[in-house]
């Protein structure tokens, strides 16, 4: 591949990224996510209108949309209410005063151990520097809150407001006394004054003095002896305590705002007549239709605001939890997984509405024969089980309403907990599915609870039933389970191939050693099935170890060497009881051979339709590292011949292209690992380590992990699981000696790059 066609097609994969990842194109999938719930609620919330004027009869029955408030009766309450609510104070925990002082400890640790500085300097230095350490840590606090909105900023001015009317000055004394510490000293005073710290924050502080009169008393029965160490504590102590419990404005406001809202008042109940059919209009009657929104020459935005408030919520319940769930590295929602999202999300409601046309006030039990399951069931399979959860409880409001056939409520209960229970158990019921057929058991495990749930609500109800209305809904309860899982089945190889999905079920059946390509490599190219196998073992526990997808990286393993089914016996582990044949060709053409397992093995995958990830572990694992043995012997070749070399290292490294992914990373350093250990004759652990320590290494700087989102510390958990995997897989071969002696690395990679 030359390097033009590696920066174009680096060039497409950076747009696709761009596109994935692009923060833009992730609010307005968000944003349609709010279009979508707005849309499926409004039929069902916003109240009808009616064209009405005083004096003229009324053409239908106008029953109360929603319970209706006598404004003048309950405001006087409302003010009372408010009057009575008492300031409300915030606590704040999270600014942490014991880093304080053990930072103030530290740098009077680095400042004492420099000889160079003189005593006087050392006591200007700390007259500026701790009162400087305290001051950037709260301003730094400050400022970090008021860019993520943990609080308000009113409450953030009262903080800084509070901090500096309470700041406690630290005496001239004590700065004079800080020199004479000694590093024994101040590593005894670390834990101390922590502790102290940590103690007297802990209870809410309004006044930071009530604390600071305190702290003589910690340091007296404290594990200090000397004086100078305790009477230093003390100060640095006094000094760092502020308060952590403040006024909170807003938050006092709100209150008064709730106060309000919650006060009870006198209502026409939902669903009551406010004009029977034929009444005339009397201007009493108009103006309460007024009011509340009824009449259509009279604009009243207000429900509409309320829906469009509703879905926001909602949306932005599922915002937060997939963004609470990113910084946990729980899991990586990209925007093409949200896509994948938002089109669950519309299919769950139109098989809602679907069922929802046959429905009426007189057959509201046919609801229980909507599919509502199934956006549960997708998004456990293609997503995330947490996410399946909190989309459940979407599921359950929309279905509440949605599926509401009962005068004078806006949700449906029934319909929201025999929502709940069917998405909940078809999750628990499928998370852990290995086949198809997982589904049809899932399916009827949702027929069976949900019948269940049906006969729990009426039990608890039982006036509101008949005989036959009971059958009717048990019978549709049981039927909507296998109704679902005959569109989940349906819809999987959609979503499957339409986003490039590899779900857990795909990649079980792709493990099967049925399966025409490992059949063919267990048949062909035994060696390198077990080499496989065992890559397959370390990746997947290395990838878990770091949070990536470790059943990718197993079933990656199994196919990443398929190539060398094309000619196995130019790979090592295939060489039993025969010559090695690169010992009789030319370097060069040995260098070609070996190259080619992995393009070889990309070709054979695509003419099996294996999935993208798969194939991309087959074409990535290698990158682009060099062929070191077969590069010296060419080189050596040529000088036996008299030859200027026509070749240069480039001409010996693998095309690429780099990892792209942690999956494909892991898959190739644990290729790597399995390969070198086995070359070991009787390894030890000193042996095994420093062989895995020097493959990571030796990657890491030829920059082979460039392209992939690989940390350090991620490469550090890697090395370390691999080395604990090894020995459990490898326990019966490694010695353990007493003494280690430094060990004799050998270096031979099982695809012949390397030999001894």
């Amino acid at each position: 591949m030359t390097s033009k066609e590696t920066s174009n097609n680096s060039s497409v994969q950076n747009k696709i990224a761009g596109w994935r990842n692009s923060v833009w194109a992730r609010y307005c999938l968000f944003l349609l996510i709010i279009v979508l719930l707005y849309v499926s609620l409004a039929p069902k919330l916003l109240p009808e209108r009616y064209n009405i004027s005083v004096g003229s009869p009324s053409e239908k029955e106008i029953l109360a949309p929603m319970q209706i408030p006598n404004t003048k009766a309950t405001l006087k309450a409302q003010e009372e209410a408010a009057e009575n609510v008492r300031p409300i104070y915030t606590r704040v925990s999270s600014i942490r005063n014991e880093a304080i002082i053990t930072q103030m400890l530290d740098q009077i640790l680095r400042i004492n151990q420099d000889d160079e500085v003189s005593r006087n300097d050392k006591i200007s230095i700390y007259r500026q520097d701790l009162p400087q350490i305290f001051q950037s840590h709260v301003q730094n606090f400050i400022m970090s809150s008021r860019n993520n909105g943990n609080y308000s900023s009113a409450l953030l001015d009262e903080i800084r407001q509070r901090i500096n009317e309470q700041a406690y000055h630290i005496s001239e004394e004590t700065f004079v006394k800080i020199p004479q510490l000694t590093a024994e000293d101040i590593t005894e005073m670390k834990p101390v004054a922590s502790d102290i710290v940590t103690r007297l924050m802990y209870d809410p502080i309004t006044e930071a003095q009530t604390a600071r009169a305190k702290v003589a008393e910690q340091v007296s029965s404290s594990s200090l002896s000397k004086r100078i160490p305790r009477e230093i504590v003390q100060e640095l102590a006094r000094y760092v305590i502020t308060a952590n419990k403040f006024y909170d404005e807003e938050a006092t406001k709100e209150a008064k705002v709730k106060a309000r809202e919650n006060t009870g008042t006198v209502y026409i109940k939902q669903g009551d007549v406010l004009v029977p059919k034929g009444q005339i209009i009397t201007e009493e009657m108009y103006t309460l239709l007024k009011e509340n929104g009824l009449l259509k020459n009279e604009v009243n935005y207000w429900p509409q605001v309320g829906l469009a408030v509703l879905a926001i919520l909602i949306a932005l319940g599922i915002y937060m939890f997939i963004r609470q769930a990113e910084g946990a590295a729980h899991f990586k929602y990209n925007n093409v997984q949200l896509l994948m999202l938002v089109l669950i999300i519309l299919i769950t409601i139109l098989s809602m509405y679907v069922v929802s046309i046959l429905q009426n006030e007189q057959r509201p039990y046919v609801g229980y024969l909507a599919p509502i399951a199934i956006g549960s069931m997708l998004i456990t399979l293609l997503l995330d089980m947490q996410l399946a959860y909190i989309c459940s409880m979407v599921f359950a409001i929309l279905a509440s309403v949605i599926l509401n056939e009962r005068q004078g409520q806006i949700f449906d209960f029934y319909f929201g907990f025999f929502t709940v229970v069917i998405s909940f158990v078809s999750i628990f019921a499928i998370h852990r599915a290995s086949q198809r057929s997982s589904i049809l058991k899932s399916g009827i495990m949702v027929s069976i609870f949900g019948s269940l749930s049906v006969m729990v609500l009426v039990l608890i109800d039982s006036a509101g039933w008949t005989q036959q209305s009971t059958l009717y809904a048990l019978g549709f309860a049981f039927a909507g389970g296998l109704l679902t899982t005959i569109m989940v089945i349906g819809l999987m190889p959609f979503f499957e191939v339409s986003f490039g999905i590899l779900s857990a079920l795909k990649l079980v059946e792709l493990s099967n050693p049925n399966h025409p390509l490992l059949r063919k490599l267990l048949t062909e190219t035994p060696g390198t099935y077990h080499h496989s196998v065992m890559v397959g073992n370390l990746s997947e526990a290395a990838a878990e170890a770091i949070g990536a997808n470790g059943l990718l990286c197993r079933v990656g393993s199994y196919y990443h060497d398929i190539g060398k089914t094309k000619r196995p016996s130019y790979f090592i582990e295939n060489q039993n009881n025969m010559e090695n044949p690169h010992d009789f060709i030319d370097p060069k053409l040995s260098k070609s051979i070996i190259i080619a397992h992995a393009r070889d093995g990309v070709e054979m995958q695509k003419d099996y339709k294996l999935p993208k990830p798969i194939r991309d572990i087959a074409e990535q694992h290698h990158g682009t590292t060099f062929l070191h043995f077969f590069y010296h012997k060419a080189l050596k070749l040529a000088e036996e011949q008299g030859v200027e070399p026509d070749f240069t290292e480039a001409d010996f490294r693998y095309p690429g292209p780099k990892a792209q992914s942690k999956e494909a990373a892991v898959v190739g350093i644990a290729d790597s690992v399995e390969a070198a250990v086995r070359s070991l004759r009787k390894p030890t652990v000193e042996q095994v380590e420093t062989m895995i320590e020097k493959i990571i290494k030796s990657r890491l700087d030829d920059h082979q992990f460039n392209e992939c989102d690989l940390t350090m510390r991620e490469l550090d958990i890697i090395g370390q699981t691999l080395k604990e995997t090894v020995m459990g897989i490898f326990h019966s071969r490694i010695e353990y000696p007493e003494e280690p002696k430094k060990p004799k690395i050998e270096e031979q990679k099982s695809e012949g790059r390397e030999q001894p």
